[in-house]
């Protein structure tokens, strides 16, 4: 069975259902059952029309289901709206379901989890798989999602803004288990850029594939983590990295800036530079101020603090850090590296040394550590 086709039909059959009435909870369970039996079916007995032997057989799930607890009258009022066989509609309710998974009451781990399986049209094995959890915990979070979605219905926009900092979150999961979960980003971003004219969709989708243009580059065959100044750029896609500047030239000259885009200028500016020393620091500090003016995140001016540095001097970069929490993620991985530029070794390999316990994930303490250890084997010479 094609399973790209199934995953591309998944969210339109689900929000077929949930426009005729059904509550959501109820209808991803009928999809669900749906695939099943798509499963067993298909192989053999291929249908012309897929999407509409999904709405076909999910909308008698829903109704069998639905028979087992309502009340005569009710049930035979749903069964006059089951749909005549034929082609399923095409109108896409796809973006419906992107606002309905981001629904301000759920956690954003709930919402990442209930559009990967609504709209990525993944299994919570998978799902479970990329988030390294057991598969009976993913099921418990994505059950409580949808008990909180169920009754929602599609009668106020949605808050674009919060639907792309689920996306956004799922790019940053990166690879893990069996699905890669920064592609899967990309693809439902790019779902959504097809179907809503908006600036930041765009710059979000620029942004990703600009990011995702270097991954074979970013580790070592050994698994280690590869610093982008070291990174082999002939490695880099440059197809994507064409798609993603085009996207973000077009959107930004739109004239309305939004951190995705800024962000992704900054990822063009990197991927622009044909060495790491041809880059163009100056530009990216300004696109930080921008960013910075546009989030006030401090997570942002302690990228900024890097960025002065590499343009203006390590002592600069230095002054920038000085001026922010020293509790922020990374500040001393950043104040290692800083001090590393401006020839204080021993103060580096410290901060290296103590930045390691502190990273967010394996490749990066190791990665930390080793820092640490070659700069305590140069000083020994």
């Amino acid at each position: 069975m094609d399973e790209a086709l199934v995953r591309s039909l998944t969210p339109a059959v689900l929000a077929i259902l949930v426009r005729r009435g059904a509550d959501f909870a109820a209808a991803e369970d009928a999809v669900q059952d749906a695939l099943v039996e798509a499963v067993r079916v298909w192989p053999d007995d291929p249908p012309r029309d897929p999407k509409g032997w999904l709405v076909t057989v999910a909308w008698r799930r829903f109704l069998d289901a639905t028979r087992a607890d309502t009340a005569r009258r009710r049930r035979e009022d749903r069964v006059d709206e089951e749909p005549a066989s034929g082609p399923a509609s095409g109108a896409d309710d796809t973006l419906q379901l992107y606002f309905l998974c981001a629904h301000p009451s759920l956690t954003a781990s709930s919402a990442v989890a209930l559009t990967l399986r609504a709209v990525g049209g993944l299994t919570t094995r998978q799902i479970a798989q990329a988030y390294l959890v057991p598969e009976a915990t993913m099921a418990q979070r994505v059950s409580r999602a949808k008990r909180t979605v169920s009754g929602v219905r599609f009668d106020r926009p949605g808050d674009v803004a919060t639907v792309l900092r689920v996306l956004y979150l799922v790019f940053n999961e990166g690879y893990s288990g069996d699905v890669d979960l920064s592609a899967e980003a990309v693809r439902l971003t790019r779902q959504l850029a097809a179907v809503i004219d908006h600036p930041e969709v765009a710059g979000l989708l620029a942004l990703m594939l600009l990011h995702h243009a270097r991954r074979a580059a970013r580790t070592a065959p050994d698994g280690s983590l590869v610093p982008l100044a070291e990174q082999d750029r002939g490695r880099w896609d440059t197809g994507a990295i064409a798609e993603g500047v085009e996207i973000l030239q077009a959107a930004l000259a739109r004239g309305r800036l939004g951190e995705f885009q800024a962000q992704a200028a900054i990822a063009a500016l990197h991927a622009d530079a044909p060495t790491a020393e041809e880059t163009d620091w100056a530009q990216i500090v300004e696109w930080y101020d921008e960013l910075a003016a546009l989030t006030d995140s401090p997570v942002v001016r302690l990228n900024r603090a890097v960025a002065v540095g590499e343009a203006h001097g390590p002592r600069a970069g230095l002054a920038a850090l000085a001026a922010l929490d020293d509790t922020l993620p990374r500040y001393t991985a950043v104040a290692a590296y800083l001090h590393e530029r401006d020839g204080d070794l021993a103060t580096a390999a410290r901060l290296y040394a103590q930045a390691a316990p502190k990273a967010p994930n394996l490749a990066e303490r190791d990665h930390l550590t080793r820092q640490a250890a070659r700069l305590n084997t140069r000083r020994e010479r």
